[in-house]
Parts: C-alpha cells; sequence; structure tokens
C-alpha cells in the first residue's frame, strides 16, 4: 500500500505584497472583552481569558467562501484581532512583547456553539466546538511595521449588511503584550504561531447563504459567505 502523503504549510498573504505568512499555530483567547463574557453568563471581574486551540488548517485565506460546518445548528461569529508572531520564546517580559509582534490582521472565530455549550457544561474540551475544518477566515496580514501596534480602534462584524458586533480593541481585558507574555508562560512561542484575542460582543448565529463582512480599523476588513455544507 502506498502511505505517500504529501502536506503543505497553510500560509495567509501579507497585505501590499506577494509575500505569504506559513502559520505554525493558532491560540485564541477567550472572555476577553467584558461585555461579551457578560453575554455568555460570566463574570469579567471573577474570570480571566482562557487558552485554546485551532489546527493551523482551519485557516481560510483569503476567505471568499466557508462552508457551513457538520454536526451543528448554531454556527456563530466571533470577529478578533489576529496577531502573528516572527519571533517568540518563553516567559515573554510584557515590556518586550510586541517585540515578537510582525503583523496583524482581522479574524472570525467561528464556532459550533451548541457544541461548546454541551462541552462547557460537561467540562469538557472545545476542540470539536472551535477546531474544526475551516473555523478561522483571516484577512491579510498588515506589517506592524507599517500600521504600527493598534491598541485602540474599532472592531465590527456584520451579517448581510446589519451591524452585529462593534466595540474598540481598548475594550480587551488583557492587552497583546500581556497576551503574549501570558501565553510564553505556557508554551513556547515560535514565529509563525497566530493569536486571535478575544471577541467583543455581539456574537450571533449564521446561516447558509450568509455574507459576513467585518473589520477592525487600519487593518483592512474579511468578506466571506457561508456556504452550503
Amino acid at each position: 500500500m502506498d502511505t505517500h502523503i504529501e502536506v503543505s504549510t497553510p500560509t495567509v498573504g501579507v497585505a501590499g505584497s506577494d509575500r505569504r505568512f506559513p502559520v505554525r499555530r493558532i491560540f485564541c483567547v477567550g472572555r476577553n472583552y467584558a461585555d461579551h463574557v457578560r453575554e455568555m453568563g460570566g463574570d469579567p471581574s471573577r474570570e480571566p481569558p482562557v487558552f485554546f486551540t485551532k489546527p493551523a488548517d482551519a485557516v481560510v485565506q483569503p476567505a471568499r467562501s466557508v462552508p457551513y460546518p457538520p454536526r451543528t445548528e448554531d454556527l456563530h461569529h466571533e470577529v478578533e484581532l489576529v496577531v502573528a508572531l516572527g519571533a517568540g520564546g518563553t516567559n515573554i517580559d510584557p515590556q518586550q512583547a510586541l517585540g515578537c509582534v510582525v503583523g496583524y490582521a482581522v479574524g472570525n472565530d467561528l464556532t459550533r456553539r451548541d457544541l461548546q455549550a454541551v462541552a462547557r457544561k460537561a467540562g469538557a474540551p472545545w476542540d470539536m466546538a472551535k477546531g474544526f475544518d475551516c473555523s478561522a477566515p483571516l484577512g491579510e496580514i498588515h506589517p506592524s511595521s507599517e500600521v504600527g501596534h493598534p491598541a485602540s480602534g474599532r472592531i465590527w462584524l456584520a451579517v448581510n449588511g446589519v451591524l452585529r458586533q462593534e466595540s474598540d480593541l481598548a475594550s480587551m481585558i488583557w492587552s497583546v503584550p500581556e497576551i503574549i507574555a501570558e501565553l510564553s508562560t505556557y508554551v513556547a512561542l515560535r514565529p509563525g504561531d497566530l493569536i486571535f484575542t478575544g471577541t467583543p460582543e455581539g456574537v450571533g448565529p449564521l446561516r447558509p447563504g450568509d455574507r459576513v463582512t467585518a473589520g477592525i480599523d487600519g487593518l483592512g476588513g474579511l468578506d466571506h459567505l457561508i456556504a452550503a455544507a
């Protein structure tokens, strides 16, 4: 039997160039906007953000069409600032953390909310709720050398032209350097890692045929359809 398997590294386009950013791993932060914590039934004064992962090949970029995933009847959108790392390490000092960042993008952390609710109730992992195929639509990466390190600015998402999510990056509970520093106490961060930094309030359901548009000030946008399974 021929067992030869070719595996390609997922890549993301870099804005203003023909370069591609090779994706190594995807880390995500949960519960990082106070109003979103509240809408999910949590208490932002007591619950720090949690970390979870998606597989690298969950990235869809360019994200023109995303299939509606199986095993769910409650797919949700979650617009997020995404951090692209060009350096890493362990136990990174928050004061040095931004030196690891090479760029930023707009991302959509798609979530099978019904599966997440079941997992949360059972105290089980979120893997199948968060880490499914095509669960990370992503816009182009904008180099930090050109856009700086945004700590404030409008973040929003609309479905079929109707605004669903709108907030400001300044409303994040943990800032980007704090996220990088804390995450580096758990794992050794490396070039190619992406970090989804959490979503604001207003998450909601998607259906096949929906058009999702999203954006963050200074970082362009994201525009994709939800296709039939």
